[in-house]
């Protein structure tokens, strides 16, 4: 089902627009920032969605697409790291997904080719939006980064507003005829959780909305992980992180025994 989600969604790419477009219910800015002393620039992207219309997450559960950025339009930029803060569980057509039902602001870490210099960000952000119906937008932003600039609180908070780092989980590894069954573990589930997040650093494969139980602190979370070739394959165990999100908080944990 997630897969002829992600297909119909792909296939309203026809409504696609430019954030310089008028009537979209979401728009885009980048928030310049303040270089830090170790010479890293901390900036921010910024999405305003139209009231009733939401957003998502980076791993967008099974009604939503996740934000893809392309960088390659910027000028004395080696690396961006973007930072997501604390998500919701919102239900869509029957199904749960992750994201923003308000404006969100993804903080991001930029280092500069030249730190002594300012760096032309520019960024063309491809973000799934949602209200009765679901379309593709594309936003074009940029924004020139100042060698010094200075401290912004909208970034700040979405900064402090990000899932823990805490606990650790083990990892029950089975293969099936597509693919991996991924049993994971943990006695640190430190929240309510509504909703638990399975990702892995392999690129391009699926991971199955996670079939959650938990008593008190101990949870345990089981998905199916297919990977483009569905075949089954070595996973990188390093590489596993598992999200625990609910009530308003995020619980995140990497690498799993």
């Amino acid at each position: 089902m997630f897969r002829s989600l992600c297909l119909a969604f792909l296939a309203a790419s026809a409504l696609s627009a430019s954030a310089q477009s008028n009537g979209l219910p979401v728009d885009g800015s980048i928030l310049p920032g303040w270089r830090e002393a170790d010479s890293r620039h901390m900036a921010g992207l910024s999405l305003r969605l139209a009231p009733g219309w939401k957003t998502y997450w980076r791993s967008p559960g099974a009604g939503g697409i996740p934000p893809q950025f392309n960088w390659s339009g910027s000028k004395n930029l080696a690396a961006v790291r973007v930072f997501y803060p604390i998500p919701k569980v919102m239900e869509q057509n029957g199904l749960r997904s992750i994201g923003y039902d308000s404006d969100v602001v993804f903080p991001l870490v930029v280092v500069a080719r030249d730190p002594s210099k300012p760096v032309d960000l520019r960024a063309e952000v491809e973000v799934g939006v949602c209200e009765d119906v679901c379309i593709p937008v594309t936003l074009r932003v940029q924004a020139n980064l100042p060698v010094t600039g200075s401290y912004d609180s909208d970034i700040g908070a979405s900064m402090d507003n990000q899932p823990v780092q805490a606990g650790s989980f083990s990892c029950e590894i089975t293969p099936i005829a597509d693919g991996l069954v991924l049993k994971a573990s943990t006695a640190d589930a430190r929240i309510r959780t509504e909703i638990v997040v399975i990702e892995t650093g392999e690129p391009g494969v699926w991971v199955s909305p996670s079939d959650t139980s938990q008593s008190g602190r101990n949870l345990v979370a089981e998905v199916e992980i297919v990977p483009p070739n569905a075949k089954p394959f070595a996973l990188a165990r390093n590489d596993v992180r598992m999200t625990l999100i609910g009530g308003g908080k995020a619980i995140e944990m990497r690498g799993c025994r």
